[in-house]
């Protein structure tokens, strides 16, 4: 809690349960008119977008704008997240739109412009977010800027060791990718964090419990006025209110 803003956490059962209340507040999103969806990748949205596509939620008509994308990885590669988000969503609910970063991109800096000048036109109603072990969210690590927009981010060691279960290889992990920045992701009118299992009970508690911090990125969250945060028994062991 700050400032009188209240942080509505929901503690579940599993992440299967967390899905099932992820969805719910998609729904609840739609059913208020929302017509922008911003979106993550990796395992904790998998469940969401497992009961997405299960419900009758329609996005033919909406926008979506995802938070990052790695550099160096295009679009048909099958570590790419434009490649996750067509196998986990798009191919079985279509938007209207769908917007990433260019992983392929040849001039970076005219990349990160076309993704600002792309969040300013479609205003985020409801942002999908998870949390990393160091609270990072998106790809903004420990030290970020707390007003950044859309720029080509360096990935810690601890980020590059966590998706290595992705690849093959580590060293097959890519070093940079372009994230919408901490400033892009607090223009959305509402927020939704996921954070399922025991290694994020430290990000968690900080998160909700903790001191706004740069150090630990997702604590900027605390300002927003209108967050929800879905974490299992697990991720929320360390919250000392519940």
């Amino acid at each position: 809690m700050n400032g009188g803003i209240i942080m509505r956490v929901i503690i579940v059962e599993d992440k299967v349960a967390g899905g099932k209340e992820a969805c719910k507040v998609f729904a609840n999103a739609l059913a208020n008119g929302a017509k922008v969806l911003g979106l993550a990748t990796g395992g904790t949205p998998e469940t969401t977008y497992q009961e997405l596509v299960a419900s009758k939620l329609d996005f033919s008509k909406l926008v979506s704008v995802n938070l990052d994308e790695y550099v160096g990885l295009g679009a048909d590669d099958p570590q790419s997240y434009n490649y996750y988000m067509k196998q986990h969503l798009f191919n079985q609910k279509p938007f209207a739109k769908s917007y990433l970063p260019n992983g392929l991109a040849e001039d970076e800096a005219a990349e990160i412009e076309r993704y600002n000048q792309i969040l300013a036109a479609n205003p985020v109603d409801l942002q999908l977010l998870g949390i990393g072990e160091n609270g990072h969210i998106g790809f903004n690590e420990p030290g970020s800027p707390l007003d950044a927009k859309t720029r080509k981010v360096a990935l810690t060691e601890s980020t590059i060791k966590a998706n290595a279960r992705y690849f093959e290889r580590e060293e097959d992990v890519p070093r940079y990718a372009y994230s919408m920045g901490i400033g892009s992701i607090m223009q959305a009118k509402e927020i939704l964090l996921e954070a399922f299992g025991a290694k994020k009970a430290q990000a968690v508690k900080a998160l909700v419990e903790g001191p706004v911090d740069a150090n630990v990125p997702a604590t900027i969250l605390q300002k927003h006025p209108n967050v929800t945060v879905i974490v299992d028994k697990q991720a929320a062991a360390l919250l000392t209110k519940k």
